[in-house]
């Protein structure tokens, strides 16, 4: 089994606490794709709190024969992103990328250099991000033995000559369960419980602690699949904040998501969220 990268360490917990809830979000996006193998994805918002609305652009074009991918994507912040990558061309389980940022109005422009490696029960992934302010160097690894998964992840500043993230993950993942514990530079704590109940039925529970505060973060989701176009989602936590959606296909290529965010500390007094997503995809 080839392990997750540490980013998507604890993700399938993750999902069923964040993947389709639009809380205070009206949300669009479509999805379509040419003959010759260019996808387009064309997304907005709308935030009903701020009343504030962004759009996004974004193209991909993949040549599978020889593992590239390019990616371009404009958004209303007038940001214009670029990605490059090439997967499994030099070496089997090596793959190369170029993540680059730029902004006209101000001619601001960033990049990352990215690596990844994937073996058996090892993932590596080293990036570099290239600033005029100096360079900084991002790694993590995560290692896979018997269903146990360990990882480290860091970060170092070379301008400041000193380690500015320093994160620590151990976990279990089996066929139907998943197990996740991190610790953030000494400071923050945190777990992950998954377990598929059933082809129907997934569930999650997730702990938070950070050092010098006594109050510790929980939450417990889970995901119900009605049927085969339905799915109803709900999760709860010591905050009082109960999320509800439901997702419905109500056709090939077309999806609406409803969500709510209850605030049950302040029932009367609203503050309540609601949440609309349409997708689309042709």
């Amino acid at each position: 089994m080839v392990p997750p990268c540490y980013a998507d360490l604890g993700k399938t917990a993750r999902d069923v606490f964040n993947k389709n809830y639009n809380f205070g979000l009206l949300k669009l996006e479509c999805k379509t794709k040419t003959e010759n193998g260019v996808e387009f994805t064309a997304s907005g918002t709308s935030n009903s709190d701020t009343g504030r609305v962004q759009g996004s652009l974004e193209t991909k074009y993949k040549i599978s024969d020889y593992g590239f991918t390019l990616k371009e994507k404009w958004n209303t912040d007038n940001t214009l992103a670029t990605e490059l990558s090439i997967e499994d061309q030099l070496v089997k389980g090596l793959k190369l990328g170029f993540d680059g940022v730029f902004v006209p109005h101000s001619g601001k422009k960033t990049g990352t250099l990215k690596t990844a490696y994937k073996l058996k029960n090892f993932h590596l992934n080293t990036d570099i991000d290239l600033d005029l302010l100096g360079i900084v160097f991002h790694c993590a690894g995560v290692l896979h033995c018997h269903g146990w998964l360990a990882g480290y992840q860091m970060s170092f500043d070379t301008t400041k000559s000193m380690l500015t993230r320093n994160n620590f993950s151990v976990g279990y993942s089996a066929s139907d369960f998943t197990l996740h514990t991190n610790v953030n530079d000494g400071q923050e704590f945190g777990g992950s419980v998954y377990q598929k109940i059933s082809d129907k039925l997934d569930t999650a529970i997730q702990l938070a602690w950070t050092a010098g505060n006594n109050v510790s973060r929980f939450g417990i989701g889970f995901t119900y699949k009605i049927d085969g176009n339905t799915t109803f989602r709900g999760k709860v936590n010591n905050s009082s904040q109960l999320g509800l959606g439901c997702t419905h296909k109500m056709r090939d290529g077309v999806q609406l998501t409803l969500s709510c965010l209850i605030d049950g500390k302040n029932l009367s007094s609203g503050g309540h969220k609601l949440g609309l997503g349409l997708d689309l995809e042709a």
